[in-house]
Order: structure tokens, then sequence, then C-alpha cells
């Protein structure tokens, strides 16, 4: 504020000097006569120098302080919120730790500072420590069964390879009668593949089948292609995709290629 009033108090007295510098070399009658004129010739009026420049309008600079939460576009996380995050992931490694910050500082949070504390744990990839706080919200007041909490997470542990936990949270939200969408299916099934474990991803396409939603083709497609070196589980899917799907193609390889001639 001293550093701007400073400034305006030089901008006046510039403009002063020059004012009365062009007053005193031009004549009152010179100057009405040139005013008279340039309006009876339509031309643009006589204005002293620098005088569209406004001495009460000063452009304020940015002082290079953060403008709003610095979270902005993330969902606007709280401060508590993220000091949970970097607690549970700084007492990660220590069980005893992380349990005690659990009860001290994770209990004590409201309801959407727990979801957000889950979704950008899932976010970040901290899947041991998502479950981890999963488990938590399960055991609030105010918790009701939420497919969609058990979807992001199943979906981020099985990208991480983590079928064994995808799969025991599978099981709880079968148990609470829930069925995931057909991403969920997709993720699991393709996690089970690329494990080497047909028979698992066998599993959850039976499951699939008892779905009250309508089937999408997409987690056939990825079925019949990774049990292209299992044609007999192959041929099941591919007949029911048939039924399913009857103006739909399902490309057959040349059976030479797994050496099954």
């Amino acid at each position: 504020m001293s550093i701007r009033s400073i400034s305006r108090s030089k901008l006046s007295v510039y403009f002063s000097t020059v004012l009365l510098r062009h007053l005193s070399q031009t004549p009152a009658s010179a100057a009405a006569s040139k005013f008279s004129s340039a309006s009876s010739s339509s031309a643009a009026p006589f204005l002293p120098p620098f005088s569209t420049f406004r001495l009460d309008v000063v452009r304020e600079y940015h002082d290079g302080r953060p403008r709003g939460s610095l979270w902005r576009g993330k969902k606007m996380i709280g401060k508590e919120a993220l000091f949970v995050i970097q607690g549970l992931k700084r007492f990660k490694d220590d069980e005893d730790k992380l349990d005690k910050f659990v009860k001290n500082h994770v209990l004590r949070l409201l309801k959407l500072d727990m979801i957000a504390v889950l979704n950008e744990l899932e976010r970040q990839e901290q899947v041991s420590l998502a479950v981890k706080m999963f488990m938590v919200i399960q055991k609030q007041d105010w918790y009701t069964p939420d497919v969609y909490l058990y979807k992001d997470l199943i979906i981020a542990l099985a990208r991480r390879r983590k079928m064994e936990d995808a799969m025991k949270l599978w099981e709880i939200m079968r148990k609470e009668d829930l069925f995931p969408d057909s991403q969920t299916f997709t993720e699991v099934i393709r996690g089970f593949l690329r494990d080497g474990s047909p028979a698992d991803a066998m599993n959850i396409y039976e499951d699939m089948k008892k779905s009250p939603y309508p089937p999408e083709q997409l987690p056939f497609r990825i079925l019949l292609k990774g049990l292209l070196p299992h044609p007999l589980l192959r041929n099941r899917v591919k007949q029911d995709f048939e039924e399913i799907f009857p103006d739909q193609h399902v490309y057959d390889p040349p059976e030479e290629i797994f050496g099954l001639c």
C-alpha cells in the first residue's frame, strides 16, 4: 500500500508539472482558438499530453500469493482430508502407527471427507490404504451399501494385479446383494486372464450371467480373446454370445496358431 501511494504521488506531481509547462507555453487565447477551429472542422478536440491516462486507476499486479484453493479441480479436498492422506501414506509401513493414526484422526472426519480420502487414495493407486479406508467407512453409522464404492476399489485392485484382495471385496459385495456393472466385470475378467487364471475368469463370467443389468459386448469379447488357448471354455462363451447378440460376428483364428490341429 505504501509503494502504491508513493507511485500515485509521483505520477500526480509529474502530470501537474507537464500540464503547467504546457499552459505556460501555450496562451489561453491560442488554446481557445485551436479548440474552436478543431470543433468547427469536426477534428479531434485539443487535449493536453497524457490526458487520457486516469490517475485514479492503477493496475494491481499479482503479488504471487495463491488465489483460492490449491486443490481446485481435485474435488476441493479439505485440509483435514489432505492431512489424513499424507498421514496414511507416512505410516503405511508401520501397522501400529497406522492403526493409531486411524483412531486419532481418520475417525474424526466427516462423511464427505472420508469418501474424498478414499477416492484420492484410489487415484494415487494407494490400493492397500484405500482398502483400509473402505473398511473404516463400512463401520460408520451413516454407511449404506453402495455398488459404486465397491466398483472403483475393485477396479483399482484388479488393475494393480491384486486379484485376491479384489475377490474379497467381490464376495462382500455379493453378500450385500449388489451387482457390479459391465466395466467392473470387464476389468476383473481381464485381470484373471492376465494372471493366467481362466477358471477364475469363468467364475466371474457365470456371475455376470446372473446380473439383472442388460449384457454388453465388451466383457464377452475380452473373454473370447483371452480363452483362445482354451477352446472348450471359449465355445461355451461363444455360444452364449451368439444367442445374446445374434447380429454380431465372432472372429475365429486358424486353429494351427495355437497348435490345436
